[in-house]
């Protein structure tokens, strides 16, 4: 492809393209791989986040009619959620996991977490984790179907709204392999900001169900935002970097955050 023929539109597609591809199980072919486009994915993963999100509570609306409860409907979706994904967000949330209990040093760390197997600290990570996202999203579902859709479109999109901060500048890879190396200060400052406040702007979506629930979604993103930055600090601390299961962990992470945050407001 030659520099004429590209344009910001079409790199905005390619990398829409690549995210796709990425975060979720849709196969979709990247015609194009480069730090620009891998910007430009890193900087929509929130948007795609917000269509699993859509498609996740699929289970919270069809509740009703299915006769389904709450808890049910929300491990349904939680579940459908980690489906769309190939659950690889949830691998990356277990590898780290092994990686940083692990007491060797940062090769050691990170050649745990290449590993197909998953240790102890990753299964009790992992139980935990989805534990907290099924019970809080319950919470969210007891109150209204639309209080559970909507806390779950906030809290995909603020998951991948944390894979976002985690490739702007400053922020190295651990390794050049894998996909940490060529998204790792991808992302512009400014591509950030406009994704956080597209996803501040569903967030406020919650006065459809009142202000209460308007306000738990906004602070959720920040609550979420705030704890994958905990996690992010210690594996930039502790590997040197980032890697695609860092970014995986973070987007679990800040899903849980969110939503036990937005539960806690209706």
């Amino acid at each position: 492809m030659t520099g004429a023929s590209r344009t910001p539109l079409r790199d905005a597609v390619d990398g829409l393209r690549m995210a796709g591809g990425t975060l979720t199980i849709v196969p979709v072919s990247v015609r194009r791989f480069d730090r620009t486009v891998a910007g430009w994915a890193m900087a929509l993963a929130p948007l795609v986040g917000i269509g699993l999100g859509a498609a996740a509570a699929l289970p919270l609306s069809l509740a009703g009619v299915l006769g389904l409860g709450p808890l049910l409907a929300s491990a349904l979706a939680v579940g459908l959620l980690a489906v769309l994904t190939r659950g690889l967000h949830l691998d990356g949330l277990a590898d780290l996991a092994d990686g940083l209990g692990s007491a060797r040093p940062a090769g050691g760390a990170l050649e745990i977490m290449r590993r197909s197997d998953i240790g102890p600290f990753g299964v009790v990570t992992l139980v935990l984790t989805v534990l907290i996202q099924v019970l809080a999203l319950g919470e969210l579902a007891t109150a209204s179907s639309t209080a559970g859709a909507l806390g779950l479109l906030t809290a995909a999109g603020t998951g991948r709204l944390a894979i976002t901060w985690a490739c702007t500048p400053r922020i190295p890879a651990a390794r050049s392999d894998g996909l940490g190396g060529p998204v790792a200060g991808a992302v512009r400052y400014r591509a950030a900001a406009v994704a956080t406040a597209g996803v501040l702007l569903v967030a406020l979506g919650g006065l459809l169900d009142g202000a209460a629930l308007a306000a738990g979604c906004v602070l959720g993103v920040g609550a979420g935002l705030a704890l994958a930055g905990l996690v992010l600090w210690r594996a930039v601390h502790r590997l040197g970097g980032i890697t695609g299961d860092v970014l995986g962990a973070l987007s679990e992470t800040a899903t849980a955050g969110a939503l036990v945050v937005a539960a806690a407001a209706v």
